[in-house]
């Protein structure tokens, strides 16, 4: 099949670029000789360069090699976004060992699984979240627990001293190492470790670069970092491509709309990464008070799709254009974005970014490759794409095929190549941002002693894009509230898995085999 998106190439989309095969942190290691007193980053009102940020990784990463962290190790984060974020990300690396991203909003038994099935043997953790480690650290292999604080002195402090000890010498192949394991939930509800090399890593921040080099200046950047950097959208779009262009990372914890506003006013931020929740609050608040948005220059769009009308109606207000793409943990994630110029089309995902090819597929078989205007399902390839799930070769096999990446995603392209997200093959519910799945959701109501039947699924939401609903049968004569079953939830659940509305019913719509009939539910509620 042809690839109209190829008519489209330009400065601000090339088809190709080369990637050098090294490890990630030489990226880094590049800007901190171009840019050695330029800020890296801002975070709690104080500014770091590049050199203070490299002096305090190596020191960390001396200090990690001394506590036995060795090539090929795991070590797990669990921290929102600060700066001690990406002192331990680029240390752990520094040491050849592969960093486990961990949800800091994990509950005790999600945090379980994922120690457990990526073999971690540290731990470093923010210590207001130490009750849930300290529940299930006995029954993982994590022999190092690493606290950080912002309040207190605490072990972290001392790993960024300069001890004395030596650096680490490890030897990177970059297309075999495992940089990341970026878990994503299941089908199946068994959350999987996506295993992402550092020729990965490499290749998505040098990609997402040549896609927005238009509009970049390299070393005066200033990118406001709300998306967590646990998630791969963050770690890629955020962090790593703002210390490969020698910008400032803004680093800020969790996203508060005044907060938000506070920092672009005073900080004066010029890239935005940002998901279609705080887009939609921004503008809210703008109607509100008024506010000066002119400094972004660049903001992109993912995680979940932007309505039309949100985007048009930022544009307007900021004066940029805001590109919406498409990723996925298991790419890096970047394949797709709406060109920085030239042609953009609101509603797309965009055109396939460099050294990348896409097509859609029947998605019964995935075999037949279909006409434009067509919907099946999206795969993709490129020098992004995972080397496989962690431990997983069923799994692995089920998505990479002949190097292709089966998205599980519909999709259709038209004319021009441009992609469009129509459905998903998967149950995945998509809630600010954030992926659920909701056999994740219906594991635990169907613990909760008075549930006979539940299903989950998601409904339109003007905010979220998405939220989650449950729709609950009871046991025979047994009394179950709306409020009883999401405060149960809330207890087991990542707050963004607890169900947002709770629907009880006499029986839910089934197949004459039983099975449930979610599309029903969807039509019924949505």
């Amino acid at each position: 099949m042809e690839k109209p998106w190829l008519n489209h190439v330009a400065e601000g989309n090339p088809q190709e670029i080369d990637i050098p095969e090294i490890p990630l942190t030489k990226l880094f290691e590049q800007s901190v000789l171009k840019f050695p007193n330029h800020t890296a980053v801002t975070f709690n009102g104080r500014a770091y360069t590049y050199s203070q940020l490299d002096r305090l990784i190596k020191n960390v990463a001396a200090s990690l090699k001394n506590v036995g962290v060795k090539q090929g190790d795991r070590v797990a984060l669990m921290l929102p976004n600060c700066l001690q974020y990406p002192i331990s990300y680029y240390a752990t690396l520094l040491c050849g060992a592969t960093i486990v991203q961990v949800n800091p909003m994990y509950k005790s038994s999600e945090l379980l699984h994922v120690l457990n099935d990526a073999g971690a043997g540290v731990l470093i953790a923010l210590d207001r979240l130490l009750p849930a480690v300290e529940e299930v650290i006995g029954q993982t292999g994590v022999d190092a627990l690493i606290p950080v604080s912002f309040e207190s002195d605490c072990k972290f402090n001392d790993y960024m001293k300069d001890n004395g000890h030596p650096l680490p010498d490890a030897t990177i192949d970059p297309k075999e190492d495992i940089a990341v394991l970026q878990y994503t939930g299941g089908t199946t509800g068994r959350s999987k470790g996506a295993m992402l090399t550092h020729y990965n890593l490499v290749a998505n921040t040098l990609q997402s670069y040549a896609t927005s080099k238009v509009r970049t200046q390299i070393g005066e950047e200033r990118v406001l970092t709300i998306s967590p950097l646990f998630h791969v959208y963050g770690m890629t779009s955020c962090m790593n491509l703002t210390f490969y262009i020698g910008g400032n990372l803004i680093l800020v914890p969790k996203f508060d709309v005044e907060q938000t506003v506070e920092i672009i006013e005073k900080l004066k931020p010029t890239i935005f990464p940002g998901v279609p929740t705080m887009f939609i609050s921004l503008l809210d608040y703008y109607k509100k008070r008024k506010f000066d948005l002119t400094s972004l220059r660049t903001c992109t769009s993912g995680s979940a799709p932007l309505p039309v009308e949100v985007l048009k109606k930022f544009n307007e207000t900021s004066g940029t254009n805001v590109a919406e793409g498409y990723g996925l943990s298991e790419a890096s994630p970047v394949t797709h974005r709406n060109p920085i110029t030239g042609m953009q089309k609101p509603g797309s995902i965009g055109i396939p970014i460099p050294n990348t090819d896409a097509k859609i597929v029947e998605s019964a078989t995935g075999e037949e490759e279909l006409d434009i205007g067509e919907v099946g399902e999206l795969v993709i390839k490129g020098p992004q794409i995972m080397k496989g799930y962690w431990n997983m070769r069923e799994e692995t096999e089920n998505v990479l095929r002949d190097g292709w990446l089966y998205t599980g995603d519909l999709a259709k392209m038209d004319a021009d190549g441009f992609f469009y997200i129509v459905g998903r093959k998967k149950e995945m519910i998509i809630a600010s941002g954030y992926n659920v799945y909701p056999v994740e959701v219906e594991d635990v109501i169907y613990t909760h002693p008075k549930v006979l039947e539940a299903a989950v699924i998601g409904v339109p939401d003007k905010y979220r894009g998405e939220t989650i609903k449950a729709v609950v049968v009871p046991k025979d004569k047994e009394k179950l509230g709306e409020d009883e079953l999401m405060d149960y939830c809330r207890q087991r659940l990542a707050a963004y898995k607890v169900p947002r509305s709770v629907e009880i019913v006499s029986e839910l719509p089934k197949t004459t085999v039983g099975k449930i009939l979610k599309r029903s539910l969807v039509k019924t509620y949505s």
